[in-house]
């Protein structure tokens, strides 16, 4: 009795570690998609400043609720937020300090887009 009571616990520790496993592929190839994805939509710039900064375009947009890259409505809805979160009035570190790295993503992002305008203006001149 106890021998098929260690097979049947064998077998099913197997099934289990099978599953697992395949859950674990699945996984990293969704993840692997999900980067490559958001690598071809994006610039190689704008890629590289995501990675950098660690937070995405989007990310950056609808955590300081904006939708377009609008300099003064980012900048009004990041004081704004800033000051609710902040730690003396009962806010939150934690999301203060993310309202601070989505406007360093979106002020990099308008970075990007001034130089990418400059230097087709210059191309256009020449």
């Amino acid at each position: 009795m106890a021998k098929y009571l260690a097979q049947i616990i064998l077998v099913g520790a197997q099934v289990v570690g099978r599953a697992f496993m395949r859950a674990l592929r699945q996984e990293f190839a969704a993840s692997r998609a999900a980067a490559d994805a958001r690598g071809r939509s994006e610039r190689p710039q704008s890629a590289a400043a995501s990675r950098i900064i660690g937070i995405s375009l989007q990310e950056a947009q609808q955590i300081l609720n904006v939708s377009n890259l609008n300099p003064e409505e980012i900048q009004k809805n990041y004081d704004h937020l800033f000051k609710v979160n902040d730690k003396s009035v009962g806010g939150s570190f934690y999301l203060q300090s993310k309202v601070v790295r989505a406007k360093e993503r979106l002020d990099e992002e308008l970075r990007i887009q001034a130089k990418d305008e400059k230097e087709k203006s210059w191309k256009a001149e020449t």
